[in-house]
């Protein structure tokens, strides 16, 4: 490659590395049509795709868009980048695809007789394998591509703490950047070799900072130590040269970093604390999760409802349904549906009862579908109704509400997302009478680290152990 082209070259890349993202997007849609080609012809024998095929294809894509944004499939590369990817890609490839078999079946049925399945299982395969094969291809060109030096920008960082540390490790680990820290500046000479571990060499004091970046082709100067008057400093070196500074936000600092996410809210960057992670597209994301797959499933269940309703109505005098106050998200009433597994006057004596073993007020029938779990079955309707979601924290009565968030610390963060008919407490055994501060923290670690893929791994639990439980009575 001649000179010029090539330092061009290693300024463009440089400059742009994370358009390597938007990359990836061609590459993934251009990997999938192309599977659907292969696919359609080795079926098929036909080059031109006919238009059956072509509206699976594009809804296929459609889907595989959506759902591996949702995924994060797109998310910044690190040294791991493959081990890390193969499980978000599988998830999200698997997602779109039973997405769009679950549209076709509906609207046309017909369409999947004969030899249709295996058409759609050779495009899942072969799409998959079109894709790892690409981004891998992808990796070790950046890889080649950073060991010739054409991806560095160089980076000096101006004070050193923990933050620049793990800046410095995180940077020269993600190929997709193309930056590369060289070392940092530091007045403090003593004990700084020890935070940075001997990994990260100290090129000089402060006031050497303008001769470094000459010297060492710096393209941008990090602040990493937090002080006005450093990166003032700073900036007055670096007056008369055309060189980016950065301030890095040190997380460090705060001794709750571990709940914090850097956010931008109309434009105001802030470190949330705790927050809903139901805002924005997510809310809509998991309405639409919530009440396509509550319809689906109450589609698919309507013959068993109906036996329930009978079985209910046969076991004692009274409704089929029972219905319950309880609270929800922002701290809303709604009222719960359940099948009725108690007389109609079980509590008018007692009053609000939290459920204990070895309690005789259920029916016969009734003690049948609590051990099933079966009563829950009729808060589909509640999702529908967009009183509830899928999965989430369980609701309580508001006579219990009033005495746990006094007792469990932290009690009514849970509200901060719908209550759900199954959720990360369930299916970890803590339903019931079970520890209720036990039962909280792992309601709170559902909403840290929701996803759409924690739901449907809840949502998987649930289906192959969370039905019978000993803790359900």
């Amino acid at each position: 490659m001649p000179l010029g082209f090539g330092n061009i070259f290693n300024g463009l890349f440089k400059q742009y590395g994370h358009t390597v993202i938007l990359l990836l997007r061609f590459i993934d849609i251009t990997m999938l049509l192309g599977a659907a080609w292969v696919t359609h012809y080795y079926w098929l024998r036909e080059f031109v795709i006919d238009q059956d095929y072509r509206i699976v294809i594009a809804l296929g894509i459609l889907a595989a868009i959506i759902f591996f944004e949702i995924g994060q499939v797109y998310r910044p590369w690190r040294s791991d980048a493959m081990r890390g990817e193969i499980p978000r890609i599988v998830r999200a490839w698997v997602s779109a695809i039973v997405s769009v078999i679950s549209i076709v079946a509906l609207v046309r049925l017909h369409f999947w007789f004969g030899s249709s399945y295996r058409w759609i299982i050779t495009w899942w395969g072969l799409g998959l394998l079109f894709v790892l094969t690409a981004r891998f291809l992808l990796s070790q060109l950046l890889q080649l591509l950073r060991a010739r030096g054409w991806s560095q920008g160089r980076i000096i960082l101006v004070g050193l703490n923990q933050m620049a540390v793990a800046v410095s490790r995180q940077l020269n680990q993600s190929n997709w950047a193309g930056l590369q820290v060289i070392g940092y500046v530091d007045d403090r000479a003593e004990g700084r070799k020890a935070v940075a571990d001997s990994t990260l060499p100290r090129l000089g004091s402060l006031q050497d900072l303008t001769d470094i970046v000459t010297k060492e082709a710096i393209d941008e100067v990090w602040i990493a130590f937090p002080g006005e008057s450093l990166a003032e400093r700073a900036q007055y070196q670096l007056r008369h040269l055309p060189v980016s500074i950065r301030l890095v936000i040190d997380c460090f600092a705060f001794k709750q970093s571990k709940f914090l996410s850097l956010n931008t809210v109309a434009g105001i960057p802030t470190l949330d604390f705790s927050v809903s992670p139901l805002h924005g597209i997510n809310r809509y994301i998991k309405e639409i999760e919530d009440r396509f797959f509550a319809f689906i499933i109450l589609a698919l269940i309507s013959p068993l409802l109906l036996f329930l309703a009978i079985g209910v109505k046969f076991s004692s005098p009274g409704p089929v349904f029972y219905r319950q106050e309880r609270v929800g998200w922002n701290n809303r009433s709604f009222t719960i549906l359940k099948f009725r597994s108690m007389p109609v006057d079980a509590e008018a004596k007692t009053g609000a009862v939290w459920a204990k073993p070895g309690e005789q007020r259920a029916t016969r029938f009734g003690a049948f579908l609590r051990r099933t779990s079966l009563d829950e079955l009729p808060q589909l309707i509640n999702v529908l109704r967009g009183d509830m979601s899928l999965v989430g924290p369980r609701p309580e009565r508001p006579d219990f509400v009033e005495v746990f968030k006094e007792q469990v610390p932290n009690y009514m963060k849970k509200h901060k997302v719908k209550a759900g008919i199954t959720g990360w407490a369930q299916v970890n055994g803590w339903r019931g009478d079970t520890d209720l501060n036990r039962r909280i923290e792992h309601d709170l670690y559902y909403i840290q680290h929701w996803s759409i893929w924690f739901d449907l791994e809840i949502a998987f639990r649930t289906v192959l152990t969370g039905f019978i439980n000993k803790n359900a009575y």
